[in-house]
């Protein structure tokens, strides 16, 4: 039987119990949820654009792989959410600063509204930690 595994890392908040998880292990894949801004007191928003927001983003993202065994461009698909589509070249501009390489397949998707007004983007993705090289 394969088992799951919670991944958590200290730099990343986790949810009240009973909500989800951010970073689920099963076998070599990892699946992290939506990630946004918000500071680790679950309230404040990180970043005035979404160029910063996404820089906060990848870097949680960055800490949750690790926490579970790999390195970032171990992941492998991303599905970006945003207020605003013309923020695509921001969001952009940051996924360069994190990732080399081949890039993750990538979506991006523009949805009327978030959890709160004040966050621009949300980022869900998978990494897989068998990936040669």
């Amino acid at each position: 039987m394969v088992q799951k595994v919670r991944v958590i890392s200290p730099e990343v908040a986790e949810a009240a119990p009973g909500l989800w998880s951010n970073c689920l292990r099963v076998k070599d894949t990892l699946y992290i949820s939506g990630l946004t801004s918000r500071a680790n007191d679950g309230v404040t928003i990180l970043g005035a654009n979404a160029y910063e927001q996404a820089k906060v983003i990848f870097t949680k993202f960055k800490h949750l792989v690790e926490a579970g065994g790999g390195k970032i461009d171990d992941v492998v698909t991303l599905t970006i959410f945003v207020t605003n589509m013309a923020d695509n070249k921001e969001i952009w501009r940051a996924r360069r600063e994190f990732f080399t390489g081949d890039f993750p397949a990538c979506a991006l998707i523009e949805v009327k509204g978030l959890a709160q007004p004040e966050i621009l983007l949300e980022i869900q993705g998978q990494a897989r930690l068998d990936i040669e090289g």
